[in-house]
């Protein structure tokens, strides 16, 4: 496992150090959404609702709608700024009988690991709650949030399990749990004889997620006998590496083409737009030098004639 927080759990004068770890993980088959014709996968792209671009994580702030419609902007600074516990100390405040925390309380639990050097106020800590069978109240800071929880013994570890704020509980408001209700002591009887039917100790590993279970098994069937296909490959996005070069052979062909015209040229005939064209030239005469600006033996013969 990985901590991911590290601090020390504070209880009177004692400091624990401690790392925290997720002491539970959900599992389960993971599906993706495909296009169901061709099998390539559906994406989501974070996108603005007013001019419809997409827009990267930096650009991205947090808001609050008002009642009246208006919105408020949150920065980073504006959340630096926020009073927040200490985040890496796990403070105790008080110590309560276990049957008085509300199961509906209870929320995300982690293991506490103890550093080598406090295996022993970890142990001190961990005997005193066992002892007084009692949990402690503490207040902590995890991922830039204040929260509630209760550290409990769970074997030879210490659990913190975040707690609900108690606005957080909903109201159980049915009307229909008012209404007079009137049960018989016979079918009381035959209720309570049922509970002690189906007595037992709980043992989770009894259990099984039998729908996980068999679309694992529908899954491994269809591989079985060959009802798969390749997995589809994306086709380049625009922008991306494959337009780079369309668009960069497209500005090379436009440039030679704007350069032919200037000069007043042609396309060569063999369609090559993108060789280099070759200069329109007309047929040359020579033009017979004068005596002076002949070579040096045409000079000599011409002065030998006229003597």
């Amino acid at each position: 496992m990985r901590a991911i927080w590290k601090g020390a759990v504070a209880f009177g004068l004692v400091n624990v150090p401690v790392r925290l770890y997720a002491a539970t993980g959900e599992h389960e088959v993971t599906l993706h959404q495909v296009h169901a014709a061709d099998g390539g996968r559906i994406r989501y792209r974070k996108v603005c609702s007013v001019d419809g671009e997409p827009v990267t994580m930096d650009e991205i702030s947090k808001g609050y709608e008002t009642a009246d419609g208006e919105l408020v902007v949150l920065t980073d600074e504006d959340f630096a700024r926020l009073p927040l516990a200490t985040e890496r100390e796990i403070e105790v405040l008080e110590f309560v009988p276990a049957e008085q925390v509300d199961p509906i309380l209870l929320g995300k639990t982690y293991y506490l690991e103890p550093d080598k050097t406090a295996a022993k106020p970890y142990a001190l800590l961990r005997g005193a709650l066992e002892e007084a069978d009692r949990m402690a109240v503490v207040k902590v800071a995890l991922r830039q949030r204040e929260t509630m929880a209760v550290l409990r013994v769970r074997g030879k570890v210490i659990c913190l399990q975040t707690l609900l704020w108690p606005d957080e509980v909903r109201a159980a408001d049915f009307p229909v749990l008012d209404a007079d209700v009137t049960v018989k002591p016979a079918e009381l009887a035959m209720a309570q004889s049922l509970v002690d039917s189906l007595a037992s100790d709980f043992d989770p590993s009894q259990f099984e997620d039998r729908y996980e279970a068999a679309l694992t098994q529908l899954i491994e069937a269809k591989v079985s006998s060959g009802d798969t296909r390749s997995l589809p490959q994306p086709a380049a996005p625009e922008g991306g590496e494959g337009g780079e070069v369309v668009d960069l052979l497209a500005a090379l062909q436009r440039s030679v083409e704007k350069a032919r015209s200037a000069r007043g040229e042609t396309p060569t005939d063999d369609g090559d737009d993108a060789a280099p064209a070759k200069r329109a030239t007309k047929p040359r005469t020579r033009k017979k030098p004068a005596d002076d600006d002949a070579p040096e033996p045409t000079r000599k013969k011409a002065k030998a004639k006229a003597s």
